[in-house]
């Protein structure tokens, strides 16, 4: 086995470790399974590479990303190593030259995408050219309470078992949860040689700003910074390309990047990227991810992220030199209610969607922090710290005020409400907006109707936020994105704990252009629930969700809310076929029961009025099953003949009598009433 020390100074260029690293690689060079969760721009990648050069044979490296594995083979093989990647990005000669070095022996580290693991030939494959040891990059990815979750790193367990060699995993953000998934996922739950190298950047500079004409503030940042690399994240493809636009319009070097993207088109962006000084790439969070550019100095989010382990993996990008870098992240209403519809719509189990919910609480306490930002996210990943001095709080500190009071008058209208409604509705009940709902839900009239009056809508909007951020209040995905009150929060509701507020974000809070929603509040929840249900469905029929039903159908769904198959035949884009295959799929996530199978001759009425006629003339006859006294023989009559009476409606006992089904006895017993139902309908 080759000297690590030597190697590190021959190989890498560097005379000696960066703090942490050398336990790491003395672990993984020793063969133990490792887990080591290390700060972006910490020297990760250096902790597998430089073993796989000591030890024997060939390491495998599992990466997310091929933008990270090119990255990562280009700077190996510029240093000497003889390294290679298999990727999807790959053309036909760059695939035959590492199969070429495979055979040879002379390739010590290859990199892979999880989704290769799928394949049969993979594991002979490495037995072939004789693994010795597996690293996983990003090894977060393998979490599915995570916030990157890739499906395929969950067959990397079983890759370890097969080939019966160490694995190392290295990630630089994961709360206690995902890393006890990790181990159990990769490791079997036999705990590994664990480094926790801390999650501070204190070169970082962190700061949140509310939005106020976000793409005015993104400029300005980007202004005040000229001529420097820097990213944006954006939420959505299309905003990446106006935003890059804008700022090509405000003469900066500024190009998009995202995964609609033709695969050439991202490459040209990706090494522009990396031999550009000042290209400023406006992108979705796909990018970036191992990009070994040490000398970005900004990274700004023109919308919310999803949670702060995604926040904290994407400003990592910044500053990998250790030089002074920014942030910036722009938050509002917008973002919360996208992110909240993200999750709800998603097809994640109960308990992960409330854990989802909690986790981007976490992001907004962050962002409605009161004091030292840093403190707050650090406190996140288990690590205490004083304050920093380098973010804007620490700089600026937050105006606060005494909260407690409005805080109990929010609780108190959620309980008198039942927990059944979203901040909008509630919003109206605290200000006295007397509209159509409170109404008729006869809010109007609870103790807590206009108790809030001396504070604006956008205020409250404002609490509400800082509510979450503290997380006092949840949407329940139960109840449609309903807010329901946590533990936490019940000590100041009795008036046994204070809470203080920042009250330049309630002051800031200004009224903005309402957007249309599909939905009034009221259906926006049970809306995001069965687009929930339709996409299941598409996903597993392998059709586009349209097919399953249009928007339009969705939105008649919600705001008709029917409770029947009868009342769902009436929606608009509900025939028979779709009503038989999804009608009842539909109706059990309106009614929140199960909806019993329907006896095929009532089935075949459904939506018209002989199965209102069908259902009258069941009663009827299991009322007289044993005669008006409930003494005589019993009798009944089969679907098929009930059926053929709602269909035919006779109007005289001869007619009814003619019916296959309908005898004497029969007559005598149900004609009349039966004949009543008829002339009633």
């Amino acid at each position: 086995m080759q000297d690590p020390v030597a190697l590190l100074h021959s190989v890498f260029g560097f005379s000696a470790y960066r703090q942490g690293q050398e336990e790491i690689v003395d672990a993984v060079l020793a063969g133990q399974n490792t887990l080591a969760i290390m700060p972006t721009g910490g020297g990760k990648s250096l902790c597998f590479q430089l073993p796989a050069l000591c030890r024997p044979g060939v390491t495998v490296v599992i990466s997310p990303l091929i933008a990270l594995m090119r990255d990562q083979v280009r700077a190996l093989r510029e240093a000497g190593v003889e390294a290679g990647a298999l990727t999807s990005g790959n053309t036909e000669e760059e695939t035959e030259q590492v199969f070429a070095k495979l055979d040879a022996g002379i390739l010590k580290l290859l990199y892979m995408a999880p989704e290769r693991l799928a394949s049969a030939a993979t594991v002979p494959m490495l037995r072939r050219i004789n693994c010795t040891m597996i690293a996983v990059d990003e090894a977060h990815c393998v979490s599915q309470w995570g916030h990157d979750f890739r499906p395929d790193y969950l067959r990397i367990g079983a890759l370890r078992r097969s080939l019966g060699v160490p694995l190392a995993a290295f990630t630089a953000t994961a709360d206690e949860e995902t890393r006890a998934e990790i181990v159990t996922r990769l490791f079997d739950g036999e705990a590994p040689a664990t480094f926790l190298r801390g999650f501070d950047r204190p070169n970082i500079h962190l700061a949140f700003a509310v939005k106020d004409s976000p793409r005015e503030q993104i400029l300005r940042f980007a202004g005040a910074r000229r001529g420097q690399s820097g990213i944006v994240y954006c939420g959505t493809r299309a905003k990446t390309e106006t935003l890059a636009q804008a700022l090509r319009s405000d003469a900066h070097a500024a190009c998009f990047y995202h995964g609609g993207m033709d695969a050439d088109d991202r490459r040209q962006v990706e090494i522009r990227f990396q031999q550009e000084d000042g290209l400023i790439v406006v992108a979705t969070v796909a990018f970036g991810m191992g990009i070994d550019k040490p000398d970005i100095r900004w990274v700004a989010h023109a919308d919310l992220p999803k949670s702060i382990e995604g926040y904290y993996q994407e400003i990592g990008r910044a500053g990998r030199d250790g030089a002074p870098a920014e942030t910036l992240t722009l938050y509002g209403p917008d973002d919360i209610r996208l992110r909240r519809t993200q999750i709800d719509e998603g097809l994640a189990p109960p308990e992960r969607k409330d854990a989802d919910h909690g986790r981007l609480n976490a992001l907004l306490g962050l962002a409605e922090a009161t004091a030292c930002r840093r403190q707050v996210l650090l406190g996140y990943f288990g690590e205490a710290s004083e304050p920093c001095g380098n973010c804007d709080l620490c700089e600026r500190p937050a105006a606060l005020f005494d909260a407690t009071e409005a805080v109990r008058k929010a609780l108190s209208a959620m309980l008198r409400t039942g927990e059944y409604f979203g901040a909008g509705h509630l919003i109206d009940i605290l200000t006295g907006t007397s509209t159509t709902k409170v109404r008729d839900k006869g809010h109007d009239q609870l103790p807590t109707f206009a108790i809030g009056r001396e504070m604006s809508k956008p205020a409250w909007g404002a609490v509400f936020r800082q509510m979450m951020g503290r997380d006092l209040v949840r949407p329940d995905p139960d109840r449609y994105g309903a807010l329901r009150m946590t533990e936490a929060a019940r000590p100041i509701l009795r008036g046994e704990a204070a809470i203080t507020l920042r009250s330049d974000t309630v002051e800031k809070a200004s009224p903005r252009v309402a957007v249309k929603m599909m939905v009034s509040e009221q259906d926006a929840g049970l809306l995001s629930a069965l687009k929930s249900k339709r996409r299941a469905l598409a996903e597993a029929a392998g059709v586009p969700a349209y097919v399953i039903f249009a928007d339009r159908t969705l939105i008649e769904m919600a705001e008709k809310r029917p409770t029947t198959l009868d009342e769902m035949m009436g929606i608009t884009g509900v025939g028979a076929k779709k009503l038989e295959s999804y009608g009842r799929g539909f109706l059990e996530v309106i009614t929140g029961a199960l909806t019993g199978e329907m006896h095929p001759a009532r089935k075949a009425l459904v939506g018209r009025n002989a199965g209102v006629i069908f259902d009258r003339l069941s009663e009827e006859q299991l009322r007289l099953a044993r005669g008006e006294d409930g003494i005589g023989k019993h009798l009944s009559c089969a679907h098929s003949t009930l059926r053929q009476i709602a269909e035919r409606r006779p109007s005289t006992l001869s007619e009814l009598g003619s019916i296959q089904g309908m005898g004497d006895l029969k007559i005598e017993r149900f004609g009349e009433a039966f004949l009543s139902v008829l002339r009633e309908a």
